[in-house]
């Protein structure tokens, strides 16, 4: 099979989608590789060593589109991909079609087979390929966090830590998931005085026992959210779905009642964003000032870390770039049911039920498509 990575065209965005190891990994399984001009620079990675690795340096993305029967991506494809996409091309990647509605309709009239990282799920239920990506996301939420609420920046004045005599800062989480345990974590290394809600009572029993005293765990519903952003200085939109459009847990009456110069990192963005008043941001331009509240709405938090996240990424979707590559689709679905969750759109027909039902469009289940049971 050839396997084509682009360079990333989503502003800002730093990542690429396979690293020189998974392209010797390919080539030395019969695979050829094709990476577009500079893809790997925004991670540090250079066209010589994909070279050494055994790819093909091809000079544009019309080239790498063309060429390729399986395209490796990081972000969904931008508007200028659209019309280099193809019927039956494999396009796997990050895609979040829940929350695109054009993005998702431009990919039915083209008819490629898009297999979504974020919705390949385990048997135990766990997001393999969206697991380290959130856990960078959590870490810069409040690494972010922490920046925005200089004053400088907007913010309240507040080290998030505090010093001896003056108390830290209130640090309020809306989920408690891998990007929310994350970020949870670190908000408590820094010394602030956290509290991490969520839905789960088992979650949040786990929770209780992992993490330090200063992290306090409370059921998430409505009265608890009301009065707690109230406090927060710092609140942390952590929410998902799995394929689904976030819920907007955080109403626009809540962020109206936070402090003047509080921060609000809704990392739901992706999904459309937990916080009502959330919307999309770039590293360029990462935060908008509404009802006195910085909101930091960035929809790639961790490209601003590529060569990390590259990394990160590249650890858990080589497996299945690979199985993809060796099997074709349709087979390594089949064998596969992990992989068989990923696949969101076939040949126009949306396959993955959580999307069809975000964007109120017809749905077509997998199993009926490829005979599986």
């Amino acid at each position: 099979m050839i396997i084509g990575v682009p360079k990333e065209m989503k502003p800002y965005e730093y990542r690429v989608s396979l690293l020189p190891v998974g392209a010797e990994t390919l080539t030395k399984a019969g695979h050829k590789v094709i990476v577009q001009d500079g893809a790997g620079i925004g991670s540090g990675i250079s066209n010589e060593d994909y070279i050494s690795a055994g790819a093909e340096i091809v000079n544009t993305l019309d080239e790498v589109y063309d060429s390729a029967e399986m395209v490796v991506k990081v972000k969904e494809p931008m508007t200028e991909e659209y019309d280099l996409i193809r019927q039956d091309q494999i396009i796997f990647t990050y895609f979040h079609f829940a929350a695109n509605e054009p993005l998702t309709k431009e990919m039915i009239a083209r008819k490629p087979i898009c297999i979504a990282y974020e919705t390949i799920q385990e048997k135990n239920g766990s997001l393999p390929l969206l697991i380290p990506m959130s856990e960078v996301a959590g870490r810069m939420a409040i690494q972010e966090g922490a920046k925005y609420l200089e004053k400088p920046m907007m913010g309240r004045g507040i080290l998030l830590g505090g010093v001896p005599g003056v108390a830290p800062a209130n640090v309020v989480i809306v989920g408690g998931g891998i990007v929310g345990t994350n970020a949870a974590k670190v908000a408590a290394a820094f010394g602030a005085q956290v509290t991490i809600m969520d839905i789960n009572m088992d979650r949040l029993r786990y929770l209780d026992d992992i993490m330090p005293k200063n992290v306090v765990t409370l059921m998430s519903n409505a009265y608890n959210i009301r009065d707690k952003v109230k406090e927060a200085d710092l609140l942390i939109g952590a929410v998902l779905v799995p394929g689904s459009r976030t819920p907007s847990i955080v109403t626009k009456e809540m962020v109206q009642s936070m402090k003047t110069g509080a921060v609000i990192v809704d990392v739901s963005v992706d999904q459309g964003g937990c916080v009502e008043t959330t919307r999309p941001t770039t590293h360029h331009e990462p935060t908008f000032v509404e009802y006195d509240v910085v909101h930091y709405c960035v929809t790639n938090i961790p490209g601003a870390v590529g060569r990390t996240s590259s990394y990160a990424l590249t650890n858990v979707t080589l497996p299945y770039i690979l199985e993809l590559a060796n099997k074709g689709w349709k087979r390594a679905m089949i064998e596969n049911p992990a992989l068989l969750k990923g696949l969101n759109i076939i040949n126009g027909k949306i396959t993955f039920k959580a999307i069809a039902e975000s964007l109120n469009l017809e749905y077509y289940p997998v199993e009926e498509i490829l005979d599986v049971g």
